[in-house]
Parts: structure tokens; sequence; C-alpha cells
């Protein structure tokens, strides 16, 4: 085999995971899955698409080798096959961002919608931490948070919040995070917190963000 057939071989595998990565509804299921493992049916749930199609797409995405699954009782667990896939998707996220000028525009407009809810930056909520002037609410579901969550946050997810925010204390301020930039859950529970007359602010950066900021 020459040189020419090996080079068209081996771009022929890198392939796959473009092809993989052709569909706007794979790139979110890996982005919900460098969350934590999921079954099918939360999947469908986060995506707003039928089991079906979501398990038509978990097949693609399992030939290609960019998730993994396995049984638990009646249910069927998917997760990232490597950590470095949740790398690679971040790092889709920044690319995207810089190359597209919609994708900032988009992400300006979802700003815009939530004027009212203020944001801290990592090395605010570091300080306000350190010395005890915050409480930082982890509000993405329970299984995300038992895997990986940032020092010091409580578990208290977005429908959780629904009912207890009343009980959190009115005289301390409150920092939200979920999964990210694009995510809408910490600005919710910022929402909520907010129209109970609590000082509540918005953390735009996940678990990821933090790891890397304290990494420096």
């Amino acid at each position: 085999m020459n040189e020419r057939n090996l080079r068209d071989l081996l771009y022929q595998e890198f392939s796959r995971i473009g092809k993989s990565l052709s569909s706007p509804k794979r790139i979110e299921i890996l982005d919900l899955l460098s969350q934590g493992p999921k079954t099918v049916e939360s999947l469908a749930k986060a995506t707003e698409m039928s089991v079906a199609n979501v398990s038509q797409h978990l097949q693609t995405l399992n030939n290609s080798k960019m998730v993994r699954f396995k049984k638990e009782g009646t249910y069927v667990v998917y997760e990232l096959s490597d950590h470095i896939i949740g790398e690679f998707i971040s790092s889709l996220h920044s690319l995207s961002e810089k190359q597209y000028p919609q994708v900032q525009q988009i992400k300006q407009d979802f700003l815009n919608a939530n004027k009212s809810v203020e944001e801290v930056s990592l090395d605010e909520l570091n300080n306000k931490m350190e010395n005890g002037e915050v409480l930082l609410l982890d509000v993405r579901p329970y299984a995300e948070y038992e895997r990986a969550h940032i020092p010091g946050a409580v578990s208290m997810p977005l429908e959780e919040l629904k009912e207890k925010a009343d009980s959190l204390p009115a005289n301390r301020d409150i920092v939200a995070y979920c999964r990210g930039t694009y995510c809408l859950m910490s600005v919710r529970a910022v929402e909520l917190l907010q129209s109970k007359g609590v000082n509540a602010y918005h953390l735009e950066k996940n678990v990821q963000d933090w790891n890397e900021f304290h990494s420096k």
C-alpha cells in the first residue's frame, strides 16, 4: 500500500468524527453528556425529541465511538466514551464563536433578553466564597452535581428550588450556576429568587470553567 492510499485511509477515519457531528441535535446530545451520564429518556426530555429520534442519534454517535452505554435495570444509560470529547465540544463552542459572527449575535441576544439578571465572574465568585459572603447553588439535576460540581456548592435542582426558595437565607447573596453559557437554568433560578426579594446572581461559567480557572 503506497503513501497516498495510507493518507486516504487516515483521513477517511478522521472524517467519521465530522460525519457524526453533522447534526445539530447530536452536538446538543454530546453537550448534555459532557455534564454526566444520562438515560435515553432524560436526553429526549432535554432535547425535546422523541425517544426514537434520540436513540437513532445515539446509535450514530456510538458507531463513531463518541459515546458508550450500559444498562441499569430497565434503562439504557449513555456517557461520553472519553473525557477528551467534552474538551473537544468546548473547543467547538469557542471556535464557532470566533469564526461565525451570528453565534456571537445569538449569544448577545440571549444576554439582552436577560438584562435583569446580573452576572458574576469566576474571580468575583472565588473571592466571595473564600470570604463566606455567598451561597452557591448548583441548579442542574442532582446526578450531574454528584458527578462533578464546584467545591462548596449546594445541590438545588431548579424544580426543587421552586419549592424551597422561601427557605433560603434572605440576608445572604446567592449565586446560581448550571451547564454554562448556553444553559438557561441558572438564569431562571436567579429570576425566581429575585422575585422573592433575594439578592441573586448568575454565573455564566460551568464546572469545567471553574476547574480551568483554578489550574492556572
